[in-house]
């Protein structure tokens, strides 16, 4: 690899995720001049449809064809942001070809590919080749911030958190079926989706992992209209969660597709022994913070706006007050992983962090099929 000239970067999936990560590219060269990239190739299935989405998305290229992609010498990282079930493929082909590699979470859409994926990883790491899970919400500058502050011990002992994501977009009957709702692609509905940021924030808030759960899973609506009919839905629609964590805080999880009024509200509540927090997707600049201070019947929650420089990521952006959005996240998530590879280090959330993400989310599938049962989790690795 030339360390003189910008990483070139080589994206895969040109739709939701595709376009979040190519405006991240385009950004980070800006607000982190210190790692220059080069968009070098968009890669899609639809030759026609992907040329038009590299022009539109600011890519040199465009190709159909991953495999001779991931082996261009101008090609330093490959970014994954297809459905679930190919993930593995492309990311330990990359990873053996020598390129630092992004994925999109949940890390992949069965189990064994997951375990596949962080092998190759870990091998691939003994060579200074980096990989990464892209968890985005952790780089919100205010859940940057509630982190820090747990792990100040600024309210105490955590004693429990809540964590819930709901959206509605399923919640009409006669919503067509997508690649979302086949198990076969997607591995699973909610619960790897939205569950899988659910977990993640348990771990990186509180910094220890989930060791048992009991868990629910439902599929609402069974059949969906497809291209030629009825079509079974293969996953779930929501899930309802409870566990705890290694040093026995207690957890609350849920999520689903079925909410009416709610489009993607990720709400985090943490309660410890002299204070908690609070935080609201919808407001995701702000944080509220109890603290044990001043007289008891004037304590509350205050509002903490996380737009000043010394707040985790807002010093690269704007002017304090200038609020940030959800488009910046992938922003910071790609100038991170940018960091780690200049210094040599490995980037959090590592391959193996969303490995123990899937073995909390297994667990609570597990739960559902015994009726709720509490389940073990794994800390394998």
């Amino acid at each position: 690899m030339n360390d003189s000239r910008p990483l070139g970067i080589a994206l895969i999936g040109t739709e939701f995720m595709g376009k979040a990560h190519s405006q991240a590219w385009r950004n980070v060269a800006a607000f982190w001049p210190e790692h220059p990239v080069a968009m070098k190739v968009l890669v899609g299935q639809q030759p026609e449809k992907t040329r038009e989405a590299a022009a539109r998305l600011g890519w040199a290229e465009s190709g159909t064809d991953w495999a001779s992609v991931i082996n261009r010498s101008d090609v330093d990282i490959v970014d994954i942001c297809t459905p679930g079930h190919l993930h593995a493929e492309i990311a330990i082909a990359a990873l053996d070809a020598g390129k630092h590699v992004l994925t999109e979470k949940p890390l992949a859409s069965t189990f064994s590919d997951a375990e596949r994926m962080t092998r190759a990883a870990a091998a691939a790491r003994a060579h200074g080749t980096r990989s990464m899970v892209g968890f985005n919400y952790r780089r919100i500058p205010a859940l940057a911030g509630a982190r820090a502050i747990v792990r100040s011990g600024r309210i105490g002992t955590v004693r429990h958190m809540r964590v819930s994501f709901l959206q509605d977009w399923l919640a009409d009957d006669t919503t067509p079926m997508s690649w979302r709702l086949r198990k076969e692609i997607a591995g699973s509905g909610v619960l790897g989706d939205l569950g899988s940021h659910l977990v993640d924030q348990v771990h990186y808030l509180l910094g220890e992992p989930i060791t048992t759960v009991s868990g629910h899973m439902r599929t609402m609506v069974p059949e969906r209209p497809g291209p030629e009919g009825r079509e079974a839905v293969t996953v779930d629609d929501a899930f309802w969660a409870t566990g705890f964590t290694a040093s026995g805080v207690g957890i609350s999880l849920e999520a689903s597709r079925m909410a009416t009024g709610r489009k993607a509200e990720l709400d985090i509540e943490i309660y410890g022994s002299t204070g908690g927090i609070r935080f609201g997707l919808q407001r995701l600049n702000e944080l509220y913070v109890l603290e044990s201070i001043g007289p008891q019947e004037d304590r509350g929650y205050r509002q903490v706006l996380f737009t000043e420089p010394q707040h985790p990521y807002a010093g690269r952006w704007w002017p304090p007050g200038h609020v940030l959005g959800w488009e910046n996240t992938f922003t910071n998530q790609a100038a991170d992983f940018l960091t780690a590879i200049a210094a040599g280090e490995d980037p959090r959330p590592s391959f193996e962090d969303a490995l123990q993400v899937e073995r909390v989310l297994a667990a609570i599938e597990k739960s559902s099929n015994s009726r709720g049962q509490q389940i073990s989790v794994s800390l394998e690795g």
